[in-house]
């Protein structure tokens, strides 16, 4: 046995034979950390639902968009007929002529692109040479519930 001068044994170094605690995760911590990643995950998926709506509502507008360009271009194609074009909302537009047809693809192109799309034509001015084009659509999938958009265009 080892003494130091004075007689004394030495001490030991504290906890050098104590038993060491067993060292990990109990049961409630768990649980705190399966309820965090669960707030997170859900504030993940809340997030993504959200983005795809904005994009499914962006591709409406964009169609939208292009459909009201392509009356333009047809009514400019045939600007001697303009008068022609004139159309109002649920009006089925049919017939012989070449703005009759025009109107009734465009009108049929409106109801199967975007949903309860429809559209008006209307011709302002004095002299009847500028063209409003109205299309709307329900956007209830989408961020607003109900979406028009008009465009004026000089002819």
């Amino acid at each position: 046995m080892i003494q130091t001068l004075d007689g004394s044994r030495p001490l030991r170094a504290a906890g050098c034979c104590a038993r060491k605690r067993a060292r990990g995760f109990t049961l409630v911590e768990a649980l705190v950390a399966l309820l965090a990643l669960s707030i997170g995950l859900l504030g993940i998926a809340g997030m993504q639902l959200a983005g795809l709506r904005a994009n499914l509502s962006a591709s409406w507008r964009s169609q939208g968009t292009y459909l009201a360009y392509d009356i333009i271009d047809r009514i400019r194609a045939n600007r001697d007929k303009r008068a022609d074009y004139t159309t109002a909302l649920g009006a089925v537009a049919a017939g012989e002529t070449t703005a009759g047809k025009d109107l009734e693809t465009w009108k049929a192109h409106l109801s199967s692109t975007l949903p309860g799309g429809d559209g008006t034509v209307t011709l302002e001015g004095t002299d009847k040479t500028v063209v409003v084009i109205t299309v709307q659509w329900d956007d209830s999938h989408g961020v607003d519930p109900a979406l028009v958009f008009t465009m004026r265009s000089r002819i």
